[in-house]
Order: structure tokens, then sequence, then C-alpha cells
């Protein structure tokens, strides 16, 4: 063959594989730089993407049907009033309750750090219950906290219903009072109490009165509550994350209470509730009878801390003439407003 010839046959072999190139770069797309990251896919409706929440997203109440009010069944794997478990409970029973954080409001849980608060009866005249502790066993050792081993609340889910109540211990660590509840409805219990060589807990259960429930609105915020012939005005404001003074002035028929009565070791008690899922807080005064300070009236001091933001009802128990009166408030905490340099 001769050099020209030759020199077709090479440029026709070129051009094959350029060809072949070419379409194979048509195939792949664009060569060169990325065109920079891709977009996140678009979620459909009623899904949702994971991810960080908002400080307002964790910090908000939830609503009365909140998981912390259902995540634990009070009616199976429980002890009963003899304290025998079954074998679900004994296995696991308190398995989950024993990582609960520590920072959680009380009240949320029916258990926390291995301990279970177990209702054996309905609400009436012998109402039962009581606390197993991480062993599985009742509970019987308890230490006092203003002259009571167990403060036990009761307030009913639209927080109109308040009561404070101390029952009796019985020798197999079963707890038994009286307890009316006063309409049909839906109902928050509290056990407040500290185990002997434990810390303090408040765990709590819902109960229901059968009836016709006509759910009340939340009495609005105000500074002033009305008890008989006497009137409780409230100073102060609520501040989530910070320790917020409180000062409550107890006046009769217009003339300033000077002679409260030491009511439980102290001349007040005050119980905050959140709004909504009924996060609790027991609150006792800044002094105490007999310290040397504190004045029995008609101010009475104290510092809460309130977990969020929202609407809270105040409870205040004092006694005066022998009897325990309890004054009650909306009070709604707001995040104070940051501070410019």
């Amino acid at each position: 063959m001769n050099t020209a010839a030759r020199l077709g046959l090479y440029s026709a072999g070129l051009a094959v594989i350029f060809a072949g190139a070419l379409g194979a770069g048509s195939a792949l797309g664009q060569v060169g730089p990325a065109a920079g990251p891709a977009r996140q896919a678009t979620v459909p409706a009623g899904q949702a993407t994971a991810g960080p929440k908002s400080h307002a997203d964790m910090a908000a109440p939830a609503d009365k049907d909140s998981a912390a009010d259902t995540a634990h069944d009070t009616t199976a794997g429980h002890a009963d009033e003899n304290g025998e478990r079954d074998e679900q409970d004994e296995h696991g029973g308190h398995g989950e309750a024993a990582h609960n954080e520590s920072d959680t409001p009380g009240g949320l849980q029916v258990s926390q750090n291995g301990y279970t608060l177990t209702p054996f009866t309905k609400p009436g005249k012998d109402f039962r219950f009581n606390i197993t502790g991480p062993d599985g066993k009742p509970v019987t050792e308890y230490d006092v906290a203003h002259e009571k081993k167990l403060h036990f609340i009761v307030a009913s889910r639209d927080l109109t219903s308040f009561q404070h109540l101390h029952p009796t211990l019985g020798q197999n660590g079963v707890w038994s009072v009286k307890l009316e509840l006063p309409e049909p409805g839906a109902y928050r219990a509290f056990a407040d109490f500290a185990p002997t060589g434990g810390d303090t807990l408040t765990l709590g259960v819902d109960l229901q009165a059968p009836g016709d429930y006509k759910p009340k609105a939340l009495p609005q915020a105000g500074r002033t509550a009305k008890v008989g012939d006497y009137t409780v005005t409230l100073d102060g404001e609520l501040e989530p994350g910070h320790a917020s003074k409180l000062t409550l002035k107890v006046t009769k028929d217009g003339k300033p209470v000077k002679d409260l009565q030491p009511y439980l070791g102290a001349y007040g008690h005050l119980v905050a509730l959140r709004a909504g899922d009924l996060a609790y807080l027991h609150v006792h005064p800044d002094g105490e009878p007999g310290d040397g300070r504190t004045t029995p009236g008609p101010e009475i001091t104290f510092y809460a801390e309130v977990p969020s933001v929202g609407d809270y009802r105040l409870f205040l128990d004092f006694q005066h003439g022998g009897d325990v009166r309890t004054a009650s408030f909306t009070a709604t905490a707001e995040q104070a407003p940051a501070h410019t340099h």
C-alpha cells in the first residue's frame, strides 16, 4: 500500500474514535466542576424531616394528652397491694424509668428513677395507692418534709379544682386517703415524697370522675384572689429558668393579717401547675416560723422557678383562725427581654 493510502486509512480510523468519544460524552452529561450541593428533597404533606427542635418546640408545654401522661400504662405490669409483681414488670417494668432525665418537670411521669406510683382503687372514701421502688417492692420508709412523709395533690385538668391531702401509710406500704372528686371530668393526682436515702420525687397519675364532663376555661390572669373574708394579692413575675420572687399578702376585711398560723411547718405552701400538661412545682416560702426573721404575715415570700413560658395556676395554702384556706391565681410566665450592651 502506498503512503497516501496509508494516511487516508489512518485518518478514517481517528474519525471513528473521536465520534465514539463524542457519543459517550453526550450520554454521560457535561464534564466539568459540580454545580453545587443538591437541594433537600421536598417532603410530602403529612411527613416531617428529622432535625433539631427549636427552643420553643422543646420548652412549650404539651396538651393534656401529652406523651408524658400516657407513656406508662398504669393498669399493667405493676405490683398489687401485697407487692407481688407480674412477669412483665419483673423483667422490664422500670428499665425505661431509670433513664429519665432529672430535669424533667415534676408530675409528668408515673415512674421515675425506678419508683412507680400505682393506684389500686377509684377515688372515693378509701382511695389507696403505693409507691414501688427500684427493687419492685413497696416503699415503706420515707423522709419527713414539712411534717409529712408524703404530700398528695389532686387538681382537675382545667385547673379549677385543687386539693392538698395527706394520706395515711399502712405497714404494707399502701397509702390510703379519703378522696372525693367534686365534678365529673379528668383529674391529675401528684405524690410528692422523698424515699429514705433517695431524692425528692413527684409522680403523677390521671384519675377520672364519671358523668357529663363540661371543661371550664382557664381563669384569667390576675393579681387578687378572694377566699371568704380574706383577700390575697400577688406581687412578682414568673420568669422561666430563673428563681422568681413572689410575694403574697394576706388581708382580712381590708386589714393586714399579722398572725398567720404555722401550717405544716410554714406560714404558707405554694403549688404551681403549668396549664396544659400540669407540670408540677411545690414551692415553700423563704423562711420558717421561729427562725428569728420570718414574720407571721401579712406577707409570705416564695422563690419559684418555672420550666417554660406559658400560663400557670398558683395555689396558696395558708392557715388563720384554725382553718386552712386556699387562694388561687393564674399567672403568665414570659421570657425576659434580652439585655443590650
